[in-house]
């Protein structure tokens, strides 16, 4: 069965794609919940990330593709803060043309990704997370 899509408003893609860092939610198997920061690239309406083979984040995705992914804007004046949540389903995409075009889109908004945390086919995946549910605060 196809997983229903949610639509983002210009201004949760405007957010979204702006900000450097969200953070993805992902539940293992024992029901533990594992939040980590990552650095992602909004394309369309698919968030991408990527991540060694191994981390956790991953582990989990393979056993239960649900995942949360958050930014959000903090401020002191709290009629100010603004955010943004998915909820959705991951893909974890290890190689071909998917792989290497998620990676072009991460290495462009990140100059330092090649060098400091190089993607390759051989020890990375670059997660693709379609949301099905998109829950916004201090964006009317």
């Amino acid at each position: 069965m196809p997983v229903k899509r949610a639509r983002f408003s210009k201004r949760v893609a405007k957010l979204f794609g702006a900000e450097r860092v969200c953070r993805v939610a992902s539940v293992g198997e024992a029901g533990m919940p594992h939040l980590v920061p990552v650095c992602h690239a909004l394309v369309g309406e698919r968030v991408y990330f990527g991540s060694g083979n191994d981390a956790r984040k991953v582990l989990n995705l393979r056993q239960n593709p649900r995942v949360a992914v958050t930014v959000d804007l903090y401020a002191e004046d709290w009629s100010q803060i603004k955010g943004v949540m998915l909820q959705g389903t991951a893909k974890l995409v290890r190689r071909g043309p998917a792989f290497a075009r998620a990676r072009k889109r991460l290495y462009a908004k990140y100059p330092q990704y090649p060098r400091e945390a190089a993607l390759s086919v051989a020890d990375s995946v670059i997660v693709e997370v379609t949301p099905t549910h998109v829950f916004t605060w201090g964006l009317d």
